[in-house]
């Protein structure tokens, strides 16, 4: 019997990862671990850097902002699947699923945004030092923000918008953790062609643009590097760019590693298990990259900490 279509489709069911009972705890408990670590992480970098007035400068503003982005990000698609999972009904409404795509879109292209900004910034900072404060002054740092913003948002309107009006058929079930656009496109029982050419098209766009900016950024970080006489300041220079070279390594290799693991096996579940890697593990890694060898922000993460214990035993006085 051939699938009827439906103009009004009520939910969407998220396969997820496993539909063994035995491994629903163990699927829990590890993404639950995983999404506190990312949002406390996160969480301290933006209180290390509001806290510390050595830490306002354009560098960390722009890494306020990633956390704040990289936050957003994982909360758009683990509470559900935790809450899912806990309810034991692996479905998401279709309003819902909607929502989720414009929100997962929105926060992706704005980790792609922040990622070049900071790179410019670095190039400006070590091939342009003495222009670096007349370039990067707050405003024009704000201006980059908005920007990126505001093409964010109306790129994940157009997403949703072609979204809505596909239709589809009686069976719903998407064999992803989330409602990711390209699973909801190949689902759509409706020519999908529009879609499909659209997604390529802006995917390649941001992608390659983004991939060029980055490399361009760096060739010329990488020029002026080896002008440096000492091996100091050229070991310097290197430092304030390999916490962020790492991230970026990290966020395109694993995004491109989906797409390519997808096309190789055709496994939407082998695709699910890749995804993990770009929308949750990397968020969650980078406070550490940023932290791990960052002499300034580790003393404003210890600020928070001695703020946090001076407070604590005027509030038990009596």
């Amino acid at each position: 019997m051939e699938p009827e279509n439906l103009t009004g489709v009520s939910e969407f069911h998220l396969m997820g990862f496993s539909e063994e009972p035995e491994q629903q705890p163990l699927i829990f408990g590890l993404f639950l671990s995983m999404y506190l670590i990312t949002v406390f992480g996160n969480l301290l970098v933006i209180l290390a850097i509001s806290s510390d007035s050595h830490l306002l400068t354009p560098m960390y503003f722009f890494l306020s902002n990633l956390s704040f982005v990289d936050i957003c990000f994982t909360s758009t698609t683990i509470p559900k699947m935790l809450w899912n999972i806990q309810k034991e009904r692996k479905v998401i409404t279709y309003k819902g699923c909607i929502t989720q795509v414009y929100f997962f879109t929105l926060f992706v292209v704005l980790d792609i945004f922040l990622l070049n900004i900071m790179a410019y910034d670095r190039f400006v900072a070590i091939c342009h030092p003495l222009h670096y404060m007349v370039i990067m002054k707050p405003q024009h740092c704000g201006m980059m923000i908005l920007v990126s913003w505001i093409i964010s948002v109306l790129h994940s309107l157009l997403e949703s918008l072609m979204v809505l009006r596909l239709s589809f058929c009686t069976v719903l079930e998407i064999p992803h953790f989330f409602c990711e656009l390209n699973q909801m496109i190949q689902l759509a029982s409706s020519n999908s062609f529009l879609n499909k050419v659209v997604t390529s098209f802006v995917a390649v766009l941001l992608g390659g643009v983004s991939f060029a900016g980055i490399f361009c950024s760096y060739s010329k970080i990488v020029s002026s590097i080896r002008g440096i006489s000492s091996a100091q300041g050229k070991y310097k220079a290197f430092s304030t760019c390999a916490s962020h070279l790492t991230v970026v390594s990290l966020f395109y290799c694993t995004g491109i590693g989906v797409y390519l693991s997808s096309a190789a096996t055709h496994s939407s579940q082998s695709s699910a298990t890749a995804s993990v890697m770009y929308t949750v593990v990397t968020p969650m890694l980078n406070p550490f990259i940023y932290s791990l060898r960052n002499k300034e922000l580790k003393r404003g993460l210890k600020m928070v900490f001695v703020k946090e214990t001076i407070k604590g035993p005027i509030l038990l006085s009596t």
